[in-house]
Formats: structure tokens, sequence, C-alpha cells
């Protein structure tokens, strides 16, 4: 380029700066401010910066106590499981640690040092709660194993259970259910938890309903051509079979 070609373009510049010098005159456009594209140690820099105002970062400690955190939320309640909290602050230091499902459960009362007098049961179903914390002598639940009996003091136990009848006494009193299927929780603090898929009070069953069904599901299980018709009818066999043998027995 000859010194007459850059001569024009030097004039521009001065152009340039004469008229951002001067007072911009009404409806001139503002000159444009051009900045050059991110660079990674830009980035670098960036993220170097807010570990430095971060209260947990290296910083943090020597910050002023009227800097501000990430959020303006109010500091989160203590979480009860400290075993994740301090893997979490291994991992992640300077992001709070998210609330894990132990913290929004009600903890668990301390094993008494003595058997309790009565159990207390849980027994709850998916749309309601037939039994809260109701203190009661025994419960017999049907487990795939067999009927189990469980009283206070009873060793920690995980059942699952099977169609059948489960079994509330109190005193004199005796309750009892149909359950279809699902699981007992027995704790070792003489707190025992029952959780069914569907369940019924024995006295609410029809017996000829039961023996009705009973008969087609036998006459489909005879008849059944594939595994999936097989399967079904055999279920319902044995859901028949248990109902009958609960309201006989």
């Amino acid at each position: 380029m000859t010194a007459t070609q850059a001569r024009p373009e030097t004039e521009r510049k001065g152009t340039r700066a004469s008229r951002s010098d001067r007072s911009r005159l009404p409806g001139e456009a503002l000159p444009l401010l051009l900045l050059p594209p991110p660079t990674p140690t830009m980035y670098r820099q960036a993220c170097r910066l807010l570990l430095l105002r971060s209260p947990g970062g290296a910083g943090g400690r020597a910050a002023s106590a009227g800097a501000r955190s990430f959020s303006t939320a109010l500091p989160a309640e203590p979480v009860q499981d400290e075993a994740f909290v301090e893997a979490w602050k291994k991992v992640a230091p300077n992001i709070e640690p998210p609330k894990t499902p132990l913290s929004f459960m009600k903890p668990r009362p301390p094993t008494p040092s003595s058997i309790p007098a009565k159990l207390t049961v849980n027994f709850v179903l998916p749309y309601q709660t037939e039994l809260g914390n109701k203190e009661v002598d025994m419960v017999i639940v049907p487990a795939t194993t067999g009927q189990m009996g469980v009283l206070p003091g009873h060793v920690a136990t995980i059942a699952e259970l099977k169609p059948g009848v489960l079994s509330v006494h109190d005193g004199n009193d005796v309750t009892k259910y149909f359950v279809s299927s699902g699981f007992a929780f027995i704790h070792a603090n003489s707190v025992t938890d029952v959780v069914a898929v569907e369940a019924v009070p024995i006295d609410r069953i029809d017996p000829s309903l039961v023996q009705k069904g009973l008969a087609e599901f036998t006459q489909k299980l005879s008849s059944a051509t594939t595994d999936l018709e097989r399967a079904e009818a055999q279920i319902g066999v044995d859901v028949h079979s248990s109902l009958n043998a609960a309201i006989t027995g």
C-alpha cells in the first residue's frame, strides 16, 4: 500500500476520533464499540474470579462479610444425611448440597432399652391409610414364607406378602383383612409398616362371588392355549382360592 493510499484511511480514522470527541448531534446514532471475541484465557480468568468471590472459594474467607453468594434464597436447613453431605463437599465444595429424601422424613424414635408392651402398626394402601400409628398386641401377616406373627420386640425384618389374611390383634378384638400383595417392614423399635397393593376387610367379601370367580378361572386355566392365558388364569385361581380360604377358615 502506498503513502497516498494510506492517507485517506488515516484521515478517516482522525475524522472518527474527532467526531467521537465532540458532543453528539440530535438524532445521531451512538458509535459502536467493537469488542474482541472471548478467548479460553478469558473464560479461565472469569471462573477464577467467580471462585474467589464465592463464600466457599479460596478467597471467600478473606472476602468482606457483605459479599453475597450466588443465590439470594435463605440458607438451607442442615441436611440430616451427614455422609452424603461430606461426600458432596469433596466433589463440589463451592455448591450447596441438595436435600436428600432423608431430610424430609421424620426420624424414627430410638430403639427402647426394654421391650414395650404394645406394637405400633402402620397399614397403608396406595389410596388410603387403614391403620396409622395404632398400638396393638400382635399382627399376623401372610408372608411368602408362611404366616408370620409380629410381637413387640421382633427382630428387624422385611417380608414380602402373598394373597392371604392379615389379622390385627388388640386384646380380644381381632380385625382381619384380605391383602393381595405387598411388603411388611418390621423395625427393631417395635414399629411395623405394612404396605399392600389392595386390601379389604374379610366381612365385606361376598362368598358367592368368590365361588363364582374361582369356577370361572378354573375353567379358563383348563382351556388356556397360550402361556399368557395360562398365567392370567393361574393368578385368578390363586387369588380366589386364597379368598375362599380366608372366608371359610
